[in-house]
């Protein structure tokens, strides 16, 4: 029996060769391209966007994450004090500001309702 249970040992295969770097480069290319592909562009839309709303001062006409054309009356840390129509106000974060408008775009939807 102890025979038998030593030839299988010998006849067992060589253990396979390690990949090299030929291995390794597929894997690092599809790396790189989820990089460049997804996670270098929202970085970059993530520091305009702070940038952007660090810069924001009274009197700046913006639309919220909601869709929201409003006019900056006031702000602080934290929030900011829209003015969506005539006497009208709201209080959004301030990071829920998705982009600045040009000046006078405001004024050119209100007159439109009106």
């Amino acid at each position: 029996m102890s025979l038998f249970i030593s030839d299988a040992m010998a006849a067992a295969a060589p253990a396979a060769a390690q990949p090299g770097i030929e291995g390794m480069l597929f894997p690092l290319a599809i790396l790189a391209f989820f990089y460049f592909l997804f996670l270098r562009p929202q970085a970059k839309r993530a520091k305009e966007k702070k940038q952007m709303i660090s810069a924001m001062t009274k009197g700046v006409e913006v639309v919220t994450t909601g869709g929201i054309l409003g006019k900056v009356v006031d702000l602080d840390d934290n929030f900011v004090k829209l003015e969506v129509g005539d006497n009208t106000f709201i209080q959004v974060q301030r990071h829920s500001i998705e982009t600045m408008m040009p000046k006078g775009t405001y004024k050119a939807i209100t007159k439109k309702s009106n």
